[in-house]
């Protein structure tokens, strides 16, 4: 065996026996061993597609989220070499890794860009920037947010990454419906010019998904939530990204109850599904009850 390429083919050999099993548990979501394969054979393929060959250098900047696991094992897949390092190492840090290991591309997160693109011209041998989900603080105010919360069964999409995707092209079709061009690409940011107006959080509980679609309305006043809870500068510079809103966007703020209107047309127009006024069922209930236990112990 190709020492190299090993654990790639472990992970392939662990698919085939497993398949169902759990390999990784994150954030009350299960992520089966054929899930993990799939997921890596896509990292593995896009990268091959990049021209990244074995033996080549693959940085990761990646804190610990599934994403670190897929993006590994994929690298192992081509016979490329992984290359991860602490997401809380600033320029000159980073700067030295990528070139001491000559990176030809680097894995990292959507809002660790910025830092990446600052220090590129410095680091020859970076060809490419690869971005991946995000690690973030999601705000809510009751004046300028609208969050809308959804419980639904896990048949109703292929996988985890098939909920976002089409929920993402809800929200977009729906703040479409108030003027502003919005765009989604990553797991869980829908962005506007490159600032993020809206989060989806998906949520795993037994063989439902709690699905939440968090919308800015209007500007948020972030500097209220960092004066009763204290963040180091370092941690806030790298989690905050920009944000915008629709009042921002387009001059006017619209409703709660527009918004709900137009999400729930669009809700009908993409998924068939419509909704009614009245109490939660059985499975939905059980659904908002446990996530929000969960909440409560972190």
């Amino acid at each position: 065996m190709d020492n190299v390429r090993g654990l790639g083919r472990m992970l392939e050999e662990m698919a085939k026996k497993q398949k169902k099993k759990q390999a990784i548990l994150f954030d009350n979501r299960e992520v089966s061993y054929r899930e993990l394969d799939e997921n890596a054979n896509k990292i593995a393929n896009g990268l091959k597609s990049l021209g990244i060959n074995k033996g080549d250098r693959v940085a990761m900047m990646l804190p610990n989220i599934p994403d670190f696991i897929y993006a590994f094992f994929g690298i192992q897949k081509l016979g490329a070499v992984a290359v991860p390092f602490n997401t809380m190492y600033k320029g000159r840090e980073i700067i030295h890794i990528l070139n001491d290991c000559e990176a030809r591309a680097i894995i990292t997160m959507t809002n660790f860009a910025n830092l990446i693109n600052e220090i590129r011209e410095d680091v020859p041998s970076l060809e490419h920037v690869i971005l991946t989900g995000q690690r973030t603080m999601v705000f809510v105010s009751p004046d300028s947010t609208v969050n809308v919360q959804m419980v639904v069964s896990k048949d109703q999409f292929e996988s985890g990454d098939a909920a976002f995707r089409v929920v993402g092209e809800i929200v977009i079709e729906t703040l479409k419906a108030f003027g502003v061009d919005a765009w989604y690409k990553h797991r869980g940011g829908v962005r506007c010019g490159g600032k993020k107006i809206a989060t989806i959080l998906v949520s795993e509980v037994e063989n439902l998904l709690v699905i939440n679609c968090l919308t800015f309305l209007g500007p948020l006043r972030t500097e209220d939530f960092f004066r009763v809870v204290w963040v180091s500068p370092e941690i806030k510079d790298k989690v905050m990204e920009p944000m915008t809103s629709v009042e921002e966007e387009t001059g006017t703020r619209p409703s709660v109850g527009e918004f709900k209107e137009r999400l729930l047309a669009a809700l009908q127009s993409q998924m068939g599904i419509s909704a009614e006024e009245g109490q939660l069922k059985r499975d939905e209930l059980f659904g908002y009850e446990k996530t929000r236990a969960l909440a409560d112990k972190k």
